[in-house]
């Protein structure tokens, strides 16, 4: 729960007026509905009464007559107000919430955002929000706006009626309706979890099948596939409906609290009137207050369905936006010198120069790599091998500040990375990793990504040098179009493609983690003399798995 309401917190904070506006006439539409109520029985009881009495014509009609007419037209713009404000505070929430956790997510460390991948992790993201639309417009600003209106209702009739009546009336009504909405979450809490859970692995899998129908058609799994999404729908729907029958029988229970307060008012309101005690105009004011009174719990029904739901994906959500920013750069020990340095001017050029450097495994206080030294001079060529999974990609990311360093420093020429600013840490140096995203639009775009203010003409010289200025010409060129994910590409032009994008950048410190992965080893020899003829004065490290790789270095540096 904790969780929940500190969602609603930062809600609250970035949208206070919104949800402000639409709390108080949510209050105004609830109290304008039970003043009402209460004065149309009221007026009926004593206008019947005042006949009965034969001083029918000394009543007045008019004023009353005049406040329901008020009250029924100011009730209905109220409603209009308060349907347009709650909606737009809702929108608003949302859009903080959106905005908040896009900021939470890019502030993330890099092995965090490399996890936010995949149709699971988006199907996560958007559902949750989706989830968590509710917060203010389902549970906070209707159970808000019940209690407000059920306190004046309380101070109003114990003025005008009695304590007894208007106690039985605010208890009733406060007790009945915390008791359905607690049982109702102990049925819920757990079911909506099980619902959400089925709802994403029901678009895991649809996803899974429109993206991978190809090789699903290729292996003969298509019509198992659709099995499978099939009873993962029929699954949700099934929790679904579990879901619907606990919330009918919450909004039964409901109903029958709104009956027995009711009738208790009306029991109360009569023994009262024969006692001399109240008027029979205010008995019945109190008991027609109570009927509208019964619509301010109304909304505990979907509230106590959903709440369950919105805990879990608010803790799911909670790390994503953090009030403090996660910086990009890594936690590792201060440098050298006490001088204080200026990131700014720091230079963040020269050879790459690693002293005594020991990373732990990700998300593992386990050392990957112990005390590794390293020099890579400017227009040399290092590779670095060893056994799969030794830590030759982790290395990779901490010399490109992506990855936490336990011990040791990296610098480049006499400033550490650490010490580099984003924007001139990010121009010396660049990243091939394994796994490089190639997004939906056309080649030019794709290099764009790299250099924005490339011309066709460095375009095409990057394309040569990896060898795929020809494959480009024989299709549409610059313009040929690319799919999601690299859709259009085979695996080699893919990785070829994102290596371009990273030589377009001129860095001087090139890190390449299995560059010519996919392709024959002629034509990797020559990519990988291409970006040495591209790239003549930048140290290139590569993290090497294949023999032409080894044996374009210069030196070669085995990790155990």
């Amino acid at each position: 729960m904790s969780a929940l309401w500190q969602i609603f917190a930062l809600i609250l904070r970035e949208q206070r007026v919104s949800m402000s506006r639409g709390a108080l006439f949510g209050v105004i539409v609830l109290g304008m509905g039970a003043a009402l109520l209460g004065l149309s029985g009221w007026f009926i009881t004593a206008a019947a009464a005042a006949g009965l009495a034969g001083v029918g014509a000394m009543f007045d009609v008019f004023r009353p007559s005049a406040m329901v007419r008020f009250l029924a037209l100011g009730r209905a713009s109220a409603r209009y107000g308060e349907r347009v404000l709650t909606h737009d505070a809702t929108l608003r929430a949302l859009q903080s919430l959106r905005v908040s956790v896009l900021r939470g997510v890019m502030a993330a460390r890099y092995d965090r955002l490399i996890r936010l991948r995949g149709a699971q992790a988006l199907n996560r993201l958007t559902l949750d929000v989706d989830t968590l639309d509710g917060v203010s417009l389902r549970l906070v600003l209707p159970v808000l706006a019940g209690l407000c209106a059920q306190l004046i209702a309380f101070a109003a009739l114990w003025w005008l009626v009695g304590l007894p009546i208007a106690l039985w009336i605010f208890l009733g009504f406060s007790l009945g309706a915390g008791l359905v909405f607690w049982a109702t979450l102990r049925k819920t809490a757990s079911l909506s979890r099980r619902t959400q859970a089925a709802s994403h692995a029901f678009r895991a899998r649809f996803i899974d099948l429109i993206r991978a129908r190809r090789d699903l058609a290729a292996y003969g799994q298509m019509t198992a596939q659709v099995d499978l999404t099939l009873k993962a729908e029929s699954r949700r729907l099934a929790l679904r409906r579990h879901q619907d029958r606990v919330e009918r029988l919450s909004g039964a229970a409901i109903q029958i609290i709104a009956a027995v307060v009711s009738a208790g008012t009306l029991w109360l309101g009569i023994t009262l009137a024969q006692s001399g005690t109240i008027g029979p105009p205010l008995a019945a004011l109190a008991f027609f207050t109570t009927l509208a009174l019964a619509e301010t719990i109304v909304p505990m029904r979907r509230a106590a369905g959903d709440i369950g739901g919105m805990m879990e994906a608010a803790r799911r959500m909670l790390p994503d936006i953090a009030p403090t920013p996660v910086s990009l750069a890594p936690v590792s020990p201060a440098p050298v010198s006490d001088a204080p340095v200026n990131t700014d001017d720091a230079p963040c050029e020269g050879a790459l120069l690693l002293q005594s450097v020991t990373v732990h495994r990700a998300g593992t206080s386990d050392i990957l790599l112990n005390a590794v030294s390293l020099t890579v001079k400017a227009g040399e060529t290092v590779a670095l091998t060893g056994p799969s999974g030794i830590g030759k990609s982790t290395l990779l990311l901490a010399i490109a500040a992506l990855h936490p360093i336990a011990q040791g420093r990296i610098f480049l020429g006499e400033t550490s990375v650490l010490d580099c600013a984003e924007d001139r840490l990010r121009g010396s140096v660049a990243l091939l990793p394994q796994r490089s995203a190639v997004m939906s639009g056309s080649v030019r775009d794709a290099l764009h990504l790299g250099a924005a203010q490339c011309d066709d003409t460095a375009l095409w010289q990057v394309l040569e040098a990896v060898q795929l200025a020809a494959t480009m010409r024989a299709r549409h060129g610059l313009d040929t179009r690319i799919g999601a994910r690299g859709d259009g590409l085979s695996g080699g032009e893919a990785r070829r493609l994102t290596l371009a994008r990273a030589m377009l950048r001129h860095p001087n410190v090139l890190l390449l983690d299995e560059p010519t992965e996919g392709l024959d080893d002629p034509t990797a020899l020559m990519v990988l003399q291409g970006v040495r003829e591209f790239l003549p004065s930048a140290a290139l490290l590569i993290a090497a798995h294949r023999r032409v790789e080894i044996e374009c270095a210069d030196r070669v540096l085995t990790l155990d």
